[in-house]
Protein backbone atom coordinates (compact mmCIF):
# COMPACT_ATOMS: atom_id res chain seq x y z
CA UNK A 1 0.00 0.00 0.00
CA UNK A 2 1.75 3.14 -1.21
CA UNK A 3 -0.75 5.87 -0.37
CA UNK A 4 -2.65 6.49 2.84
CA UNK A 5 -6.32 5.45 2.69
CA UNK A 6 -8.63 8.46 2.74
CA UNK A 7 -10.43 7.37 5.93
CA UNK A 8 -7.29 6.44 7.84
CA UNK A 9 -6.47 8.53 10.90
CA UNK A 10 -2.96 8.48 12.32
CA UNK A 11 -4.24 8.51 15.93
CA UNK A 12 -4.24 4.69 16.46
CA UNK A 13 -0.52 4.65 15.65
CA UNK A 14 0.60 7.88 17.35
CA UNK A 15 -1.85 9.12 19.99
CA UNK A 16 -2.98 8.08 23.46
CA UNK A 17 -5.86 9.53 25.48
CA UNK A 18 -6.81 9.16 29.13
CA UNK A 19 -9.76 10.79 30.91
CA UNK A 20 -9.62 12.21 34.46
CA UNK A 21 -11.29 8.97 35.62
CA UNK A 22 -8.57 7.00 33.72
CA UNK A 23 -10.87 5.80 30.93
CA UNK A 24 -8.82 5.08 27.82
CA UNK A 25 -10.17 5.91 24.38
CA UNK A 26 -8.83 6.25 20.86
CA UNK A 27 -9.02 10.03 21.32
CA UNK A 28 -11.19 12.57 23.12
CA UNK A 29 -13.68 12.65 20.22
CA UNK A 30 -14.05 8.88 19.95
CA UNK A 31 -17.52 7.46 20.65
CA UNK A 32 -17.03 4.11 22.37
CA UNK A 33 -18.76 1.93 24.95
CA UNK A 34 -17.54 2.86 28.41
CA UNK A 35 -15.04 0.61 30.15
CA UNK A 36 -15.79 1.56 33.75
CA UNK A 37 -17.70 4.84 33.97
CA UNK A 38 -19.66 6.38 31.11
CA UNK A 39 -18.26 9.65 29.79
CA UNK A 40 -20.28 12.36 28.13
CA UNK A 41 -20.15 11.00 24.56
CA UNK A 42 -19.83 7.27 25.26
CA UNK A 43 -22.29 4.99 23.49
CA UNK A 44 -23.01 2.56 26.35
CA UNK A 45 -22.81 2.38 30.11
CA UNK A 46 -19.73 0.84 31.71
CA UNK A 47 -19.59 -1.71 34.46
CA UNK A 48 -19.36 1.02 37.14
CA UNK A 49 -16.63 -1.14 38.64
CA UNK A 50 -13.13 0.29 38.60
CA UNK A 51 -10.82 -1.91 36.54
CA UNK A 52 -8.29 0.42 34.90
CA UNK A 53 -6.00 -0.52 32.02
CA UNK A 54 -2.37 0.40 31.71
CA UNK A 55 -1.16 1.88 28.43
CA UNK A 56 0.68 -1.36 27.70
CA UNK A 57 -2.56 -3.33 28.05
CA UNK A 58 -4.55 -0.90 25.92
CA UNK A 59 -2.15 -0.02 23.14
CA UNK A 60 -2.37 -3.39 21.37
CA UNK A 61 -5.69 -4.53 22.80
CA UNK A 62 -8.31 -6.17 20.60
CA UNK A 63 -10.37 -3.00 20.13
CA UNK A 64 -7.64 -0.73 18.87
CA UNK A 65 -6.19 -3.48 16.68
CA UNK A 66 -9.59 -3.89 15.02
CA UNK A 67 -9.76 -0.11 14.46
CA UNK A 68 -6.33 -0.11 12.81
CA UNK A 69 -7.35 -2.87 10.40
CA UNK A 70 -10.60 -1.13 9.50
CA UNK A 71 -8.73 2.07 8.73
CA UNK A 72 -6.15 0.25 6.62
CA UNK A 73 -9.12 -1.12 4.63
CA UNK A 74 -10.37 2.47 4.23
CA UNK A 75 -13.38 1.76 6.44
CA UNK A 76 -14.72 4.24 8.99
CA UNK A 77 -14.90 2.61 12.44
CA UNK A 78 -18.10 3.39 14.37
CA UNK A 79 -15.94 5.07 17.02
CA UNK A 80 -15.09 7.78 14.48
CA UNK A 81 -18.59 9.12 13.75
CA UNK A 82 -17.85 12.51 15.38
CA UNK A 83 -15.15 13.22 12.80
CA UNK A 84 -16.83 11.47 9.89
CA UNK A 85 -20.15 13.30 10.33
CA UNK A 86 -18.60 16.53 11.67
CA UNK A 87 -20.84 16.41 14.73
CA UNK A 88 -18.65 18.71 16.81
CA UNK A 89 -17.07 21.12 14.34
CA UNK A 90 -16.02 21.50 10.73
CA UNK A 91 -12.29 21.12 11.48
CA UNK A 92 -12.10 17.47 12.48
CA UNK A 93 -9.53 15.66 14.58
CA UNK A 94 -8.77 13.13 11.83
CA UNK A 95 -7.48 15.93 9.59
CA UNK A 96 -5.41 17.29 12.47
CA UNK A 97 -3.61 13.98 13.07
CA UNK A 98 -3.18 13.39 9.34
CA UNK A 99 -1.50 16.77 8.96
CA UNK A 100 0.64 16.55 12.09
CA UNK A 101 1.90 13.01 11.55
CA UNK A 102 1.88 12.65 7.77
CA UNK A 103 5.64 12.06 7.96
CA UNK A 104 5.04 8.88 9.96
CA UNK A 105 2.76 7.21 7.39
CA UNK A 106 5.74 5.31 5.95
CA UNK A 107 6.14 3.58 9.35
CA UNK A 108 2.56 2.34 9.58
CA UNK A 109 2.59 -0.56 7.12
CA UNK A 110 5.93 -2.17 8.10
CA UNK A 111 5.13 -1.80 11.82
CA UNK A 112 1.61 -3.25 11.71
CA UNK A 113 0.90 -6.98 11.32
CA UNK A 114 -2.22 -8.66 9.96
CA UNK A 115 -3.88 -8.62 13.41
CA UNK A 116 -3.55 -4.85 13.78
CA UNK A 117 -0.68 -5.12 16.31
CA UNK A 118 1.85 -2.30 15.91
CA UNK A 119 5.36 -1.82 17.17
CA UNK A 120 4.96 1.97 16.92
CA UNK A 121 4.67 3.78 20.25
CA UNK A 122 2.55 6.83 21.03
CA UNK A 123 4.27 10.17 20.55
CA UNK A 124 1.15 12.30 21.02
CA UNK A 125 -0.34 12.51 24.52
CA UNK A 126 -3.66 13.68 25.93
CA UNK A 127 -3.44 12.65 29.59
CA UNK A 128 -5.86 14.35 31.97
CA UNK A 129 -4.28 13.89 35.37
CA UNK A 130 -7.45 14.78 37.26
CA UNK A 131 -10.70 16.73 36.94
CA UNK A 132 -9.16 19.66 38.85
CA UNK A 133 -10.83 22.84 37.61
CA UNK A 134 -11.72 26.24 39.03
CA UNK A 135 -14.75 26.71 36.74
CA UNK A 136 -18.28 25.28 36.66
CA UNK A 137 -19.23 25.78 33.01
CA UNK A 138 -22.93 25.18 32.55
CA UNK A 139 -22.48 22.64 29.75
CA UNK A 140 -19.84 20.69 31.71
CA UNK A 141 -20.17 18.32 34.66
CA UNK A 142 -18.39 16.63 37.59
CA UNK A 143 -16.26 14.32 35.43
CA UNK A 144 -14.39 17.26 33.91
CA UNK A 145 -14.55 19.74 36.79
CA UNK A 146 -13.71 19.33 40.46
CA UNK A 147 -15.73 22.50 41.14
CA UNK A 148 -18.75 20.78 39.59
CA UNK A 149 -17.96 17.66 41.61
CA UNK A 150 -17.90 19.64 44.87
CA UNK A 151 -21.27 21.19 44.03
CA UNK A 152 -22.73 17.78 43.19
CA UNK A 153 -21.48 16.28 46.45
CA UNK A 154 -23.16 19.06 48.45
CA UNK A 155 -26.41 18.14 46.70
CA UNK A 156 -25.94 14.45 47.44
CA UNK A 157 -25.53 13.60 43.73
CA UNK A 158 -22.81 10.98 44.07
CA UNK A 159 -21.89 9.10 40.90
CA UNK A 160 -20.19 5.66 41.20
CA UNK A 161 -16.72 7.04 40.39
CA UNK A 162 -17.17 9.67 43.13
CA UNK A 163 -17.56 7.11 45.93
CA UNK A 164 -14.63 7.62 48.29
CA UNK A 165 -13.05 4.11 47.94
CA UNK A 166 -13.26 4.34 44.12
CA UNK A 167 -12.03 7.93 44.04
CA UNK A 168 -9.04 6.87 46.14
CA UNK A 169 -8.24 4.04 43.71
CA UNK A 170 -8.43 6.41 40.75
CA UNK A 171 -6.04 8.84 42.43
CA UNK A 172 -3.63 6.00 43.25
CA UNK A 173 -3.72 4.70 39.67
CA UNK A 174 -3.10 8.19 38.34
CA UNK A 175 -0.09 8.60 40.61
CA UNK A 176 1.42 5.10 40.43
CA UNK A 177 0.69 4.14 36.81
CA UNK A 178 -0.43 7.09 34.69
CA UNK A 179 2.26 9.51 35.84
CA UNK A 180 4.89 6.80 35.45
CA UNK A 181 3.79 6.20 31.85
CA UNK A 182 3.99 9.88 31.02
CA UNK A 183 7.23 10.44 32.94
CA UNK A 184 8.90 7.52 31.17
CA UNK A 185 7.92 8.94 27.78
CA UNK A 186 9.40 12.31 28.81
CA UNK A 187 12.65 10.77 30.00
CA UNK A 188 12.92 8.62 26.85
CA UNK A 189 12.42 11.72 24.65
CA UNK A 190 9.26 10.20 23.11
CA UNK A 191 6.85 13.13 23.36
CA UNK A 192 6.51 15.06 20.12
CA UNK A 193 3.05 16.49 20.75
CA UNK A 194 1.12 17.04 23.96
CA UNK A 195 -2.43 18.26 24.43
CA UNK A 196 -2.98 20.00 27.75
CA UNK A 197 -6.66 19.99 28.62
CA UNK A 198 -8.60 19.18 31.73
CA UNK A 199 -10.18 19.80 34.05
CA UNK A 200 -8.13 22.95 33.76
CA UNK A 201 -4.59 22.03 32.68
CA UNK A 202 -2.92 25.17 34.02
CA UNK A 203 -4.17 24.14 37.47
CA UNK A 204 -2.25 20.85 37.12
CA UNK A 205 1.06 20.78 38.98
CA UNK A 206 2.02 18.04 36.50
CA UNK A 207 1.76 20.44 33.58
CA UNK A 208 4.38 22.80 34.98
CA UNK A 209 6.65 20.00 36.20
CA UNK A 210 6.70 17.97 32.99
CA UNK A 211 6.96 20.93 30.61
CA UNK A 212 9.94 22.23 32.56
CA UNK A 213 11.50 18.76 32.46
CA UNK A 214 11.03 18.44 28.68
CA UNK A 215 12.84 21.76 28.24
CA UNK A 216 15.61 20.72 30.68
CA UNK A 217 16.17 17.54 28.66
CA UNK A 218 16.71 19.62 25.52
CA UNK A 219 13.51 18.42 23.82
CA UNK A 220 11.81 21.81 23.62
CA UNK A 221 12.91 22.40 19.98
CA UNK A 222 11.01 19.26 18.85
CA UNK A 223 7.85 19.68 20.94
CA UNK A 224 4.46 20.96 19.79
CA UNK A 225 2.11 21.78 22.69
CA UNK A 226 -1.61 22.45 22.44
CA UNK A 227 -3.73 23.92 25.20
CA UNK A 228 -7.45 24.10 25.80
CA UNK A 229 -7.63 26.33 28.84
CA UNK A 230 -9.83 28.85 30.60
CA UNK A 231 -6.66 30.98 30.80
CA UNK A 232 -7.14 32.16 34.36
CA UNK A 233 -3.67 31.06 35.49
CA UNK A 234 -0.55 31.89 33.48
CA UNK A 235 1.92 31.97 36.40
CA UNK A 236 2.82 29.17 38.81
CA UNK A 237 5.46 29.40 41.55
CA UNK A 238 7.40 32.09 39.73
CA UNK A 239 7.14 30.39 36.31
CA UNK A 240 5.37 32.25 33.50
CA UNK A 241 3.59 30.14 30.89
CA UNK A 242 4.66 32.26 27.94
CA UNK A 243 8.15 33.41 28.85
CA UNK A 244 9.46 30.36 30.70
CA UNK A 245 7.63 27.52 28.92
CA UNK A 246 6.22 28.34 25.49
CA UNK A 247 9.06 30.58 24.33
CA UNK A 248 11.34 27.54 24.75
CA UNK A 249 9.53 24.96 22.59
CA UNK A 250 9.24 24.45 18.84
CA UNK A 251 5.62 25.45 18.44
CA UNK A 252 2.45 25.87 20.43
CA UNK A 253 -1.21 26.77 20.27
CA UNK A 254 -3.55 28.06 22.94
CA UNK A 255 -7.28 27.67 22.43
CA UNK A 256 -8.58 29.95 25.14
CA UNK A 257 -12.16 29.04 26.01
CA UNK A 258 -14.67 31.87 25.78
CA UNK A 259 -18.31 31.19 24.97
CA UNK A 260 -19.65 34.72 25.34
CA UNK A 261 -18.36 38.17 26.22
CA UNK A 262 -18.85 40.10 29.45
CA UNK A 263 -21.72 39.00 31.69
CA UNK A 264 -23.04 36.46 29.19
CA UNK A 265 -19.66 34.73 29.10
CA UNK A 266 -19.47 34.80 32.88
CA UNK A 267 -22.94 33.25 33.06
CA UNK A 268 -22.08 30.39 30.71
CA UNK A 269 -18.72 29.69 32.34
CA UNK A 270 -19.21 30.08 36.10
CA UNK A 271 -15.85 31.24 37.47
CA UNK A 272 -14.91 33.35 34.47
CA UNK A 273 -13.62 36.86 35.11
CA UNK A 274 -13.83 38.36 31.63
CA UNK A 275 -11.27 41.10 32.36
CA UNK A 276 -8.71 38.59 33.69
CA UNK A 277 -9.24 36.38 30.63
CA UNK A 278 -8.70 39.34 28.32
CA UNK A 279 -5.49 40.44 30.09
CA UNK A 280 -4.01 36.92 29.99
CA UNK A 281 -4.99 36.50 26.33
CA UNK A 282 -3.32 39.76 25.35
CA UNK A 283 -0.18 38.65 27.21
CA UNK A 284 -0.15 35.55 25.01
CA UNK A 285 -0.54 37.65 21.88
CA UNK A 286 2.66 39.48 22.80
CA UNK A 287 4.54 36.15 22.65
CA UNK A 288 2.81 34.58 19.64
CA UNK A 289 4.53 34.41 16.29
CA UNK A 290 1.46 33.84 14.12
CA UNK A 291 -2.35 33.94 14.26
CA UNK A 292 -2.64 30.23 14.92
CA UNK A 293 -0.89 30.39 18.29
CA UNK A 294 -3.62 32.30 20.13
CA UNK A 295 -7.21 31.48 19.24
CA UNK A 296 -10.58 31.93 20.87
CA UNK A 297 -12.14 28.55 21.58
CA UNK A 298 -15.86 29.19 21.21
CA UNK A 299 -18.41 26.52 22.04
CA UNK A 300 -21.80 27.54 20.72
CA UNK A 301 -24.45 27.32 23.42
CA UNK A 302 -28.02 28.57 23.33
CA UNK A 303 -27.13 31.65 25.46
CA UNK A 304 -24.01 32.18 23.35
CA UNK A 305 -26.06 32.14 20.15
CA UNK A 306 -27.33 35.58 21.14
CA UNK A 307 -23.80 36.89 21.78
CA UNK A 308 -22.21 35.82 18.49
CA UNK A 309 -21.98 39.39 17.18
CA UNK A 310 -19.92 40.38 20.24
CA UNK A 311 -17.64 37.34 19.85
CA UNK A 312 -16.99 38.32 16.23
CA UNK A 313 -16.27 41.90 17.27
CA UNK A 314 -13.80 40.72 19.89
CA UNK A 315 -11.96 38.47 17.42
CA UNK A 316 -11.73 41.42 15.04
CA UNK A 317 -10.39 43.75 17.72
CA UNK A 318 -7.76 41.21 18.83
CA UNK A 319 -7.02 40.16 15.22
CA UNK A 320 -7.33 36.46 16.08
CA UNK A 321 -9.12 33.42 14.70
CA UNK A 322 -11.97 31.53 16.32
CA UNK A 323 -12.17 27.77 16.78
CA UNK A 324 -15.91 27.15 16.83
CA UNK A 325 -17.89 24.07 17.81
CA UNK A 326 -21.42 23.27 18.92
CA UNK A 327 -22.37 22.01 22.38
CA UNK A 328 -22.36 18.20 22.40
CA UNK A 329 -25.81 16.72 22.89
CA UNK A 330 -27.09 13.20 22.23
CA UNK A 331 -30.30 13.61 24.22
CA UNK A 332 -33.02 16.26 23.70
CA UNK A 333 -33.00 17.63 27.26
CA UNK A 334 -29.81 19.67 26.86
CA UNK A 335 -31.11 23.24 27.10
CA UNK A 336 -27.61 24.66 26.64
CA UNK A 337 -27.62 23.47 23.01
CA UNK A 338 -29.00 25.81 20.32
CA UNK A 339 -30.74 22.74 18.86
CA UNK A 340 -33.01 22.84 21.91
CA UNK A 341 -34.93 25.63 20.14
CA UNK A 342 -37.79 24.80 17.75
CA UNK A 343 -36.72 24.85 14.12
CA UNK A 344 -38.63 27.98 13.11
CA UNK A 345 -37.13 30.05 15.96
CA UNK A 346 -33.59 28.74 15.49
CA UNK A 347 -33.57 29.12 11.71
CA UNK A 348 -35.11 32.58 11.86
CA UNK A 349 -32.40 33.89 14.18
CA UNK A 350 -29.53 32.08 12.43
CA UNK A 351 -30.60 33.50 9.05
CA UNK A 352 -30.77 36.94 10.65
CA UNK A 353 -27.20 36.52 11.88
CA UNK A 354 -26.01 35.36 8.47
CA UNK A 355 -27.35 38.58 6.96
CA UNK A 356 -25.52 40.69 9.52
CA UNK A 357 -22.28 42.27 8.31
CA UNK A 358 -20.94 42.07 11.88
CA UNK A 359 -20.82 38.27 11.59
CA UNK A 360 -17.85 38.33 9.27
CA UNK A 361 -15.91 35.40 10.71
CA UNK A 362 -15.85 32.51 8.23
CA UNK A 363 -15.62 29.84 10.93
CA UNK A 364 -18.63 31.23 12.74
CA UNK A 365 -20.55 31.54 9.49
CA UNK A 366 -19.78 27.94 8.53
CA UNK A 367 -20.93 26.77 11.93
CA UNK A 368 -24.19 28.71 11.61
CA UNK A 369 -24.82 27.26 8.14
CA UNK A 370 -24.23 23.77 9.53
CA UNK A 371 -26.91 24.44 12.16
CA UNK A 372 -29.42 25.01 9.38
CA UNK A 373 -28.53 21.59 7.98
CA UNK A 374 -28.89 19.66 11.24
CA UNK A 375 -32.15 18.41 12.75
CA UNK A 376 -33.30 20.20 15.87
CA UNK A 377 -34.09 18.12 18.95
CA UNK A 378 -37.79 18.42 18.12
CA UNK A 379 -37.13 16.78 14.74
CA UNK A 380 -34.56 14.24 15.89
CA UNK A 381 -36.43 13.09 19.00
CA UNK A 382 -40.13 13.64 18.18
CA UNK A 383 -41.43 11.21 20.80
CA UNK A 384 -39.22 12.46 23.63
CA UNK A 385 -38.95 16.19 23.01
CA UNK A 386 -42.08 17.42 24.82
CA UNK A 387 -41.04 15.88 28.15
CA UNK A 388 -37.32 16.40 27.55
CA UNK A 389 -37.62 20.16 27.18
CA UNK A 390 -39.39 20.36 30.56
CA UNK A 391 -36.55 18.38 32.10
CA UNK A 392 -33.99 20.64 30.42
CA UNK A 393 -35.68 23.81 31.66
CA UNK A 394 -35.98 22.44 35.19
CA UNK A 395 -32.27 21.59 35.21
CA UNK A 396 -31.24 25.08 34.14
CA UNK A 397 -33.57 26.76 36.64
CA UNK A 398 -32.24 24.59 39.47
CA UNK A 399 -28.69 25.55 38.53
CA UNK A 400 -29.59 29.24 38.33
CA UNK A 401 -31.20 29.12 41.77
CA UNK A 402 -28.15 27.39 43.22
CA UNK A 403 -25.56 29.76 41.74
CA UNK A 404 -27.48 33.04 41.82
CA UNK A 405 -26.95 36.04 39.57
CA UNK A 406 -28.09 36.13 35.94
CA UNK A 407 -30.82 33.71 34.89
CA UNK A 408 -30.98 31.57 31.76
CA UNK A 409 -33.92 33.54 30.40
CA UNK A 410 -31.91 36.77 30.78
CA UNK A 411 -29.56 35.56 28.02
CA UNK A 412 -32.35 35.09 25.46
CA UNK A 413 -32.36 38.24 23.33
CA UNK A 414 -35.39 37.71 21.06
CA UNK A 415 -39.03 37.74 22.04
CA UNK A 416 -39.59 34.49 20.15
CA UNK A 417 -36.94 32.70 22.24
CA UNK A 418 -38.28 34.20 25.48
CA UNK A 419 -41.85 33.17 24.64
CA UNK A 420 -40.71 29.65 23.84
CA UNK A 421 -38.81 29.35 27.13
CA UNK A 422 -41.61 30.80 29.22
CA UNK A 423 -44.10 28.51 27.51
CA UNK A 424 -42.34 25.33 28.60
CA UNK A 425 -44.36 23.81 31.42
Amino acid sequence: MSSKPENLCMAPWTHTYLSPQTERRLCCASREPAQNFKQYIDTKEGTNEYKPQSLEEYWNGENIKRIRLQMLNNEVPPECVVCDKKLLNQDVYRDYFTHLFAHKWHEVIPSTDDTGYTTMKPVSWDYRFSNLCNFKCRMCGPMLSSAWETEARKQGKIEPWMEKPVKRKIEEFQKDTVEQEFSLAVEEHRIEEVYWVGGEPLMYEQHWRYMKRIIELGDGPRLYARYNTNLHRVNYKGVNLYQDILDNIRDWQICASLDGTGKVGEYIRTGLDYIVWLENFKQGLAHSRNRRMMRIDFTLTLPGLFDIVNICRLARELNVDILAKVTFAFTPDIAMSPLFLPKEILHSYVNELLLTSEVDNSTIRNMLVSLLERPTFEEEFPDEYAKARIKGKWRMQAMDNLRGGMKFEDTLKTQQAKDFWNGIC
